[in-house]
Parts: structure tokens; C-alpha cells; sequence
């Protein structure tokens, strides 16, 4: 049987530091990125030493890498499980994101970010980002097959890229752009599925 841990206050941590040190890496790799991020800090913010850090996590990059299998594990399974939405609804569902607060600094997805700052295409958390990005790309193309559209594949592809761009302008400018990526997502769905036939 381990030891109960004990934070830097001498208190008792008990169970759940790798789950601290999750939620960590999510809150500290989002505001200032994974490069900036060193495991000092991460252990700090977690409340557990880096003896307990490196007992979840051979390292950082392990971290990273889980970090990013558990960000979206059901390839946003919140708009693509949807049943009150149609298949064409769920396409553009996929660009309605929360509003954040005016002072809030808008998030970079974190699968881009992870490819931006890990330049090893070897690296494990690139490929969980390069299997995000095309998990999503299917995801897209099967909806956009039920939704009827003429080349889902095609249409699938759109999307995701209209998603990704849509993503790093809204970073880059710290401003939404998703409504103008929804408006021109809505025309791309209008164009690829052929309108009904009949009066």
C-alpha cells in the first residue's frame, strides 16, 4: 500500500493527483501553451510533487500526449450524438461555440497548437492530433452522407478545414469568427446537398 501523498502545505492529497495533474496541464497548456509550460509549474498548480508527477507520467511528453487523447475523446460526440438535430443541423452545429468574456483570451484548438509546438511529426502527441483531425474529417463526411450531400467526402473535408481556419483566425484576432465560418459552412451544405425534388 503507497503512502498518502502530502501537498506542499503538509496536507494529506490522498487519491486523485493524476487527475489534478490532467487538469493542470489543461488549464496551463491552454492559457500559455505546452512549450511554456514546464513540470515546476505543473506540479504546483496540481499540488503534488514531482516524485508523484513522474509516477503518473514518464514525462512531459507522455502528458501532453494524454492530455490531448482525453481533451475531446468522442470526436464531439455533444453535437454529432445530437438526435433533436437533423444531419444537416448537426454540420452546423459543429460551428456554434460558447461565448466567452470579452476579457477571456480565445483558445487555440488544441490539437493545432500541439502540431505548432511540437515539431517532431514522430512525436506521440502529434500523431493523436493528426488521428483527431481526421477522426473529425470522417465524423463530418458521415454526416454529411446521411445529410444527403452528392461528394460527403469532399464536403467533409471543407468543413474540417473551414473549422481549423476558422479556429486560428479566432486566435490570431482575438475575436469570433465562427459565426462567419457557420454562414459560410451553411452555404457549402446548401451547395453539396441537392435540394428536394417536387412541389
Amino acid at each position: 500500500m503507497t503512502e498518502v501523498e502530502k501537498g506542499p502545505q503538509g496536507r494529506r492529497r490522498g487519491r486523485g493527483a493524476r487527475e489534478r495533474i490532467l487538469g493542470a496541464s489543461q488549464q496551463l497548456f491552454r492559457e500559455q501553451g505546452i512549450n511554456r509550460t514546464g513540470m515546476d509549474q505543473l506540479c504546483a498548480v496540481a499540488q503534488v510533487s514531482k516524485r508523484t508527477a513522474y509516477q503518473h507520467f514518464n514525462g512531459k511528453d507522455e502528458l501532453v500526449t494524454e492530455y490531448l487523447r482525453r481533451f475531446d475523446p468522442e470526436v464531439m460526440a455533444g453535437v454529432f450524438d445530437r438526435t433533436d438535430l437533423t444531419p444537416r443541423e448537426q454540420l452546423l452545429a459543429v460551428f456554434e461555440l460558447p461565448a466567452r468574456g470579452r476579457q477571456e483570451p480565445t483558445p487555440l484548438c488544441p490539437y493545432i497548437e500541439a502540431a505548432v509546438e511540437i515539431h517532431d511529426p514522430e512525436h506521440p502527441a502529434s500523431q493523436v492530433a493528426r488521428d483527431y483531425k481526421l477522426a473529425l474529417a470522417a465524423r463530418l463526411t458521415d454526416t454529411a452522407r446521411e445529410a444527403g450531400a452528392t461528394n460527403p467526402e469532399e464536403l467533409g473535408e471543407q468543413l474540417a478545414l473551414l473549422l481549423d481556419g476558422a479556429s486560428a483566425r479566432t486566435r490570431v484576432l482575438n475575436s469570433e469568427c465562427f459565426p462567419t465560418a457557420g454562414a459560410i459552412a451553411a452555404v457549402l451544405i446548401d451547395n453539396a446537398i441537392p435540394a428536394p425534388t417536387g412541389a
